[in-house]
Parts: structure tokens; sequence; C-alpha cells
């Protein structure tokens, strides 16, 4: 049965969906069956692997509306052994949709009941805020990631988002963990970055991963072009940075 991991910050800019669909392909990479599922609005995840999210008709809204299998939602990407649920900006009424329905937090939950043994790993890329798309992608997930830039607010909201994790695991799922602390956009010549590294290791010890993503390029540039950092320049400092990313999740879960 495939793991489901969300990669979820409130916070806008911190590196979700580029860690999304980084690790998702240095994963595929890997040799592992990824379903990356796009559960932000702003759908980025979909055009950074090659997808016309302007013309998405069977997604992550449909999925969530319950109105198609999740079967029927997955499409192939430019990663190799990547498949996606991608989103389109009608994914912002999805909120306001749920909000009077029955078990709304357990939406995305059992859309993926039937899907999720099909997979090694499905990794949910969250949308930047506390809202009833996140919950839902806590509430379907096994563990989450959580992204932290190596910038002067790295630790603001942090507290909010694992009093939230706490919550879930409260109310709707007593079985989610963290999988790790991820620490993003690290500039090894600026004093700041360096700081931000000691203090979250200082504080949080062990539920930070051992790598950390290094400011790069060509991780900024790869999107335009459709592709992983893994695709795009597999030599990057980035494309290195994620394939330890992955080592070190696929080494913790065996």
């Amino acid at each position: 049965m495939g793991k489901i991991i969300a990669i979820a910050n409130q916070k806008g800019g911190v590196g979700k969906t580029t860690t999304s669909v980084n690790l998702a392909a240095a994963l595929g990479v890997l040799e592992k069956k990824v379903l990356l599922i796009d559960a932000d609005p702003q759908a980025n995840a979909g055009s950074g692997l090659g997808l016309d999210i302007e013309n998405v008709t069977k997604g992550t809204y449909q999925l969530l509306e319950h109105s198609i299998t999740a079967e029927e939602a997955i499409v192939p990407t430019s990663a190799p052994n990547v498949s996606m649920i991608a989103a389109h900006i009608d994914l912002v009424a999805i909120e306001i949709e749920l909000v009077d329905k029955e078990n709304r937090e357990y939406m995305l939950k059992q859309a993926l009941a039937e899907t999720r043994e099909n997979y090694d790993y499905i990794l949910i890329d969250c949308a930047p805020s506390l809202g009833l798309l996140t919950l839902n992608a806590l509430t379907a997930a096994d563990s989450v990631v959580i992204p932290i830039q190596c910038e002067y607010f790295a630790l603001e909201g942090l507290g909010k988002l694992l009093n939230t994790i706490k919550s879930v695991q409260k109310i709707h799922n007593p079985n989610l963990d963290i999988e790790g602390l991820l620490l993003t956009m690290y500039d090894s010549r600026l004093r700041l970055s360096n700081q931000v590294v000691e203090e979250v290791q200082k504080h949080f010890g062990d539920m930070v991963f051992e790598t950390i993503i290094q400011r790069n390029v060509k991780l900024s540039e790869a999107p335009s072009y459709g592709e992983s950092i893994i695709n795009y320049d597999a030599t990057s400092k980035g494309a290195t940075n994620y394939l330890h990313l992955a080592q070190e999740i696929i080494k913790k879960n065996n």
C-alpha cells in the first residue's frame, strides 16, 4: 500500500510546489511508482510537469466532488514513473461547496482509498493556507513534509501549522506523522541562512531532514520548460539535493 505524504505550510513561497514536483520526479527516477496530487488552485505543479492546466476537466476539483474516480483523473507527466491528478483554477470554489457536506474533511481520503495500493508514494501539493483543502490533505495523509525557507520569517507561522497538525491528529487522523522539516532556499554565503539552519536544527532535532535544498537558478528555470529539475538538468545542485531527499525518505520508510 502506497504511503501518502502531504507537503504543507500555510506560508507561500517556501518551496512546497518545487518540492512536490521534484521529490516526485526523484522518487520516480529511483524506480518508485508515484502519484502527485495538486491540491492548490494555483495549479503550478501541473504546469511544472508539462501539463496544459487550462484544459483540465477531470482533476482535483471533480475528485473532491466525487463526480469522478481517482483513476479517471490520473494523467501521465513528463517525469518517468510519475502520474498526476492535476488542478485547475476552479478548485478555489471547492471550499465553499464542501462547507455543508457531511464528512467534508474526508473527501480526499475516501477518493484515494482504492488507488493508493497502485503506488509506492502519493504526494499532495497543498495550498498556502490552512483551509479545507489542506485539512483534506492532512486527513488523507500518513505523514507531512514541512518546507521551511532559510530566511528571516522562517519560523513565523510554524507553531500555527504544528497546532493544526495536532488538531488533525486528535480529531480526524490519529496516525498522521511528521515526515520531516525540510530546509529550502539555503545560501551558504549568507549568515542569516546559516543562523536559520542552526535554529531549526536546535529546536527540532531529528525532525529535520539531513538534506537541505540549496538556492539554485536551474530549480527556478525548470518549471518554465514543463520539466522537473531531474529532467531539466540532472547534474545541477537542485537535482542532487532532491535525489538525496528522495533517498532519505525511502531509507526512512524502509
